[in-house]
C-alpha cells in the first residue's frame, strides 16, 4: 500500500502556496461582491476585443483589450487601484496576458477566474453595448454555498 503522505504537500507549504493563489485569482462571487458595491479601487478590464466587449460584459468592467496594452496606454490607469483582468474563460490566457503586462509595468492585479464563462455560469449579468454601464439595481442571484 502506498504511503499517502507522499502526495500531500506539508501544511506550512500548502498554507503558503494557496495564500499566494488566494493573491492572484479571484472568483466570480468575490468579484461580485466588489461590482456590486461598486468597491472604488477595484477595476475590473475586460481584456478582450471591442467586439466581443460590446456582446456582453461584466457590469462596470472597462474595455481594454491585452493587445493594446503597451507602456503608452497603461499610462491611462492609476497605480493605486487594483485591477482584474477577464475574458472568454479557461480556453483563453488574454487574462493572463493582460495580467502579465499590467503587473510587469507596476499594478496590483488578479485574473477572474474562468473568466465570463464562469461569470454566466454562476448566474451574475451581463450587460451588452460599448459602455461599462453600472451593476443592476435589481440582481436575481443564487448564493454558490462557499
Amino acid at each position: 500500500m502506498t504511503d499517502l503522505t507522499l502526495y500531500f504537500a506539508d501544511p506550512t507549504d500548502s498554507a503558503a502556496y494557496l495564500n499566494a493563489k488566494l493573491s492572484y485569482y479571484i472568483d466570480a462571487w468575490d468579484l461580485a461582491e466588489c461590482c456590486q458595491h461598486a468597491h472604488p479601487h477595484c477595476i475590473v478590464l475586460d481584456v478582450r476585443s471591442a467586439e466581443h466587449y460590446s456582446l456582453g460584459h461584466i457590469p462596470g468592467a472597462v474595455n481594454f483589450p491585452h493587445r493594446e496594452m503597451n507602456e503608452l496606454t497603461l499610462r491611462q490607469l492609476s497605480q493605486h487601484d487594483n485591477y482584474v483582468t477577464y475574458c472568454d474563460g479557461i480556453g483563453c490566457n488574454g487574462s493572463t496576458k493582460g495580467a502579465l503586462k499590467l503587473a510587469q509595468a507596476g499594478f496590483r492585479v488578479k485574473e477572474l477566474i474562468g473568466g465570463l464563462d464562469f461569470w454566466r455560469r454562476d448566474n451574475h449579468p451581463i450587460i451588452a453595448g460599448s459602455e461599462p454601464k453600472t451593476w443592476p439595481t435589481v440582481v436575481d442571484q443564487v448564493d454558490c454555498g462557499c
